[in-house]
């Protein structure tokens, strides 16, 4: 069996450097959840974070999630922008989704939800940055529409998710995003990743989607196929 050492090492360097940073932002780094973002990773990999103590992962694709999901003890979370196609197996599937963003995806977790007699936790997914490359509601709809899933859905919209645009200082946009979940009365902050999370973290962010930094690049775990 190959040494899956690494990914423990990792998760190790990781919570320190996250404690750090919640500690200089004055949080307790007890409200911050690390999503472990496991999406190209085989389910070893899962195993082997698992195993290190990681509870809750990420994944972007629901047919790629499918095939290492459900494991006992872990929560999953779709992370990646969902088609309509898909909503039925993504409640099945999942804890939460992470990226509602549109009516008509409301609309289909909506009916697979009656149908399933399951609802998983929901976040809006924000284009912070109004990026016309990448999903998410706009930041002018997002008042309006965030008003909406919370009447539609209830208790169930948990909060907020954002990617800030990648070649920009992200705390401003974290910033914003904390501020439009304060204003909603929602919890949730969904943002930061791998090379931003002392960021987030320091704005106000009680998720961190971390893939790279534990699982390191795919081709460096193909190994673990093997196990």
């Amino acid at each position: 069996m190959p040494d899956l050492s690494p990914i423990a090492r990792n998760l190790e360097t990781i919570r320190a450097r996250i404690a750090e940073a919640a500690h200089a932002a004055g949080r307790d780094p007890a409200g911050i959840t690390l999503i472990a973002v496991s999406k190209t990773h085989p389910q070893p990999a899962v195993l082997a974070a698992m195993a290190a103590g990681v509870r809750v992962f990420g994944e972007n694709r629901v047919q790629e999630a499918a095939e290492k999901f459900p494991i006992a003890g872990a929560r999953l979370r779709i992370i990646g922008g969902l088609q309509t196609n898909k909503a039925e197996q993504a409640v099945r599937l999942a804890d939460a989704i992470d990226s509602l963003d549109r009516p008509r995806l409301a609309d289909a977790i909506a009916r697979a939800a009656e149908a399933a007699g399951r609802l998983p936790e929901l976040l809006v997914q924000v284009n912070i940055g109004d990026e016309p490359q990448k999903s998410g509601v706009s930041t002018a709809e997002a008042d309006s529409f965030i008003r909406a899933m919370r009447a539609r859905f209830g208790e169930a919209l948990k909060g907020l998710m954002c990617i800030p645009p990648a070649a920009k200082d992200p705390a401003p946009h974290f910033r914003r995003l904390a501020a439009m979940a304060d204003a909603h009365g929602l919890p949730v902050r969904s943002m930061g990743m791998s090379g931003d999370y002392a960021a987030a973290i320091a704005a106000g962010a009680t998720h961190l989607r971390i893939g790279s930094a534990i699982f390191g690049q795919r081709g460096e775990n193909a190994s673990l196929h093997n196990i």
